[in-house]
């Protein structure tokens, strides 16, 4: 006679086998689809892709971290002209106005 307290079900997304109680609808057990294990070939070409990718990705940095300091110069310039401009203004303290 078969176990009717129990239901064994397969996850449609991640193949994982479930085992779930009829009465309360909680997983009693749950195991993991088993993932096949990659050649020493293909975990060679993966961290091949890998270390071009963190490459990219440094180089891309490093060309933003250069704009960066070219753009924060620009701005500070732009703010040294507000500055002399509005000189003779009181500075107001955005924290001091109610």
């Amino acid at each position: 006679m078969a176990d009717t307290t129990r239901f064994t079900l397969i996850c449609p997304c991640c193949e994982a086998t479930l085992t779930i109680d009829a009465q309360t609808g909680a997983i009693i057990s749950h195991e993991e689809k088993a993932k096949p294990t990659a050649s020493f070939d293909e975990m060679l070409k993966g961290l091949d892709k890998q270390k071009q990718q963190r490459e990219q990705i440094f180089q891309q940095e490093l060309g933003s971290l250069k704009d960066r300091e070219r753009l924060l110069e620009e701005k500070f310039r732009e703010a040294m002209k507000r500055a002399e401009k509005d000189k003779d203004k009181p500075f107001i303290n955005p924290l001091d106005v109610d």
